[in-house]
């Protein structure tokens, strides 16, 4: 599956949505997407948009259409980018614009907060929504019931199995919280009445996710009717269209990708994200270090290690008694801080490249955290 300031319901747009703090407080989603819309080398150059507020528009109105029922212009000339950029069908491409409505609760979903609004960010406030008795119990059913796709995953992609287990949790409760908009709506509402006009590159973004769920559905990839959360991600593992196209994978080789209804894929997909996004295969999320006291001139807040242990054990860092520094310690290292913002506190890690990866998933280092953190409860469970 970039919202800074909105615990969305099926996972944050947090990844989608760049800007926001890499240590927000926001909830999941799939980062499975890029700015542009891209099919093999071949990137549709989807033009700035000019989003008119939510707001404006009743629920249930024509999302695409002008009151005389044809195709707005921007609309129209989406569409025809998409079929001849594309190689796609025009005619039916249109007639499923043609047929998709503004959901207003979208919008609002999605608008940003009140001016003014200051929303604190908390680390044990975020966490307390993930790693909590319910998520990490139907953490180890779902790991005992599929333990053999996990462990085939994990062999397959070198991501460890509760590693998987814990997205697949966080995103939607194991597959029982996937959302109930139908995607084709979603989109269209984002891509073509944004609600906040200050931010063309969201809508331009969302566009870009359209014309990647289009194009799935002219190739027989999704159905025109899909569900998914109201940013548009969908299945166990909150894809957005884009990721679909460029990282799931037919878990089963039955000819058929299926994110909503078959766990395989689902998990395999899962794995094939996180590998093409950096994974490596051993290595911990968090290196066993013991950081000086006050780390904080450490802390970058970007998503790619920058430090090396060397120059962290310069700065007073050392290893946690009984630990050594084999495997990781010759990796890139980032130092992440995890914040009480309203006490002015914050804990403190050491990621390792493995932890980056996780947020290439969901740029927060709250969502990376949470992520390895139900994973080793989730483990330490089935592991007794």
């Amino acid at each position: 599956m970039f919202i800074c300031r909105r615990l969305l319901q099926l996972g944050a747009l947090s990844a989608l949505l760049a800007g926001c703090s890499t240590t927000a407080p926001t909830a999941p989603n799939s980062l499975a997407t890029q700015p542009v819309a891209a099919s093999g080398n071949t990137a549709i150059r989807i033009g700035p948009s000019t989003p008119t507020p939510g707001s404006e528009l009743p629920d249930d109105a024509p999302a695409t259409l002008t009151a005389t029922g044809a195709l707005r212009p921007e609309v129209r000339a989406f569409v025809e980018e998409l079929a001849a950029e594309r190689n796609l069908p025009l005619n039916p491409m249109v007639k499923a614009l043609e047929s998709s409505r503004y959901n207003a609760t979208v919008s609002r979903l999605i608008a940003p907060a009140p001016p003014g609004k200051k929303i604190w960010r908390s680390w044990l406030t975020y966490r307390s929504r993930f790693v909590e008795p319910k998520r990490i119990g139907w953490g180890v059913e779902f790991y005992n019931e599929n333990r053999d796709l996990l462990n085939q995953a994990a062999q397959r992609f070198g991501v460890p199995a509760p590693i998987i287990a814990s997205i697949i949790g966080v995103e939607t409760l194991y597959g029982r919280n996937m959302g109930n908009f139908r995607v084709l709506d979603a989109l269209a509402t984002l891509a073509f009445d944004y609600p906040d006009p200050n931010k063309p590159e969201r809508a331009t973004m969302f566009r870009g996710q359209l014309g990647d769920f289009l194009t799935l559905v002219m190739k027989d990839k999704l159905e025109l009717e899909t569900r998914g959360s109201y940013a548009g991600a969908i299945g166990m593992p909150q894809f957005m269209p884009t990721s679909i196209m460029h990282y799931a994978v037919d878990g089963d080789d039955n000819g058929h990708i299926d994110l909503t209804n078959n766990t395989q894929d689902a998990i395999m997909s899962v794995g094939s994200f996180l590998a093409q996004h950096g994974w490596q295969r051993g290595l911990p999320v968090f290196a066993p270090v013991v950081l000086p006291a006050d780390p904080t001139a450490l802390v970058d807040g970007g998503l790619e290690p920058k430090q090396s242990w060397s120059t962290l054990s310069a700065a007073g860092a050392r290893l946690q008694p009984g630990a050594s520094a084999t495997g990781w310690g010759g990796q890139p290292l980032g130092v992440v801080d995890l914040v009480e913002e309203a006490r002015g506190t914050a804990q403190y890690r050491v990621g390792t490249p493995n932890f980056f990866a996780l947020t290439k998933y969901n740029r927060s280092y709250f969502y990376a955290t949470s992520v390895a953190d139900l994973a080793a409860e989730i483990e330490a469970r089935v592991n007794r």
